[in-house]
């Protein structure tokens, strides 16, 4: 079961002390949840103030850090409208990057998205496309880079574990009706964490845990850091 580890998102110190923020501070992450078990890392640039970004040289600073201490690392980052003004500055910014990470992020409820995931292709990274609802689906389904995915991402929004297990599962269910082939990605936020974890490892499919979606261990106590919670991942696979 490949395991993503999903290092910090948007989550603040001030929620957890041990949540990576800087270049140092993620490089070290990724050193340390592929130590764990994580076969890849996702992240999100930070900026000084707590921010999230995909600006060029930020991006830069970040996946130098990681390369100086993990030079094998497969790692990623989102390209979020959240991160930017917009679908176009997106665009341009994504353009514009002259360090890369081996994989990007495209979100299918964001406008604009197929032509972002073209881009990431054009440029020589590797696409993971996400869908969040079921109307998501028919626009991930029909962009032109439907096939050069290396995973889809399912991140239901229900809050409530059962409705969120079913809705991932129809989504897959809808995705590979429709003869996607490459592998799925099941993963949750907060308390639908480790009810989506579970249903990956009981359909066979990928996920990914990490302090952007969760800061808890399956048995509900505090996770000191990401290290601890792939860990606890890779023993619910290991049962």
């Amino acid at each position: 079961m490949l395991l993503k580890a999903a290092v910090n998102g948007g989550r603040s110190r001030d929620e957890r002390p041990t949540v990576p923020v800087t270049a140092a501070q993620i490089a070290a992450d990724t050193v340390a949840v592929l130590a764990a078990g994580a076969d890849v890392v996702h992240f999100h640039v930070r900026t000084p103030d707590g921010g999230q970004t995909i600006r060029p040289d930020a991006l830069a600073e970040v996946l130098s850090a990681i390369r100086a201490v993990a030079p094998d690392a497969v790692v990623g980052t989102t390209t979020g409208l959240w991160t930017c003004s917009g679908p176009e500055e997106r665009y341009e910014l994504v353009k514009s990057w002259e360090t890369l990470p081996d994989f990007a992020s495209v979100a299918f409820s964001e406008e604009d998205a197929a032509r972002t995931a073209e881009l990431v292709v054009e440029r020589g990274m590797v696409l993971e496309s996400a869908v969040w609802t079921m109307d998501d689906v028919p626009r991930l389904l029909a962009s032109p880079t439907l096939h050069d995915n290396v995973r889809i991402l399912i991140e239901p929004l229900e809050e409530d574990p059962q409705e969120a297990v079913a809705a991932a599962r129809a989504m897959a269910a809808r995705i590979q009706e429709a003869g996607v082939t490459c592998p799925i990605l099941y993963h949750g936020d907060g308390p639908t964490v480790w009810p989506l974890v579970r249903a990956a490892i009981e359909d066979g499919h990928e996920t990914r845990v990490g302090f952007e979606d969760g800061t808890d261990l399956p048995d509900g106590t505090d996770a000191p850091d990401n290290a601890a919670l792939i860990r606890a991942a890779r023993a619910l696979a290991a049962r």
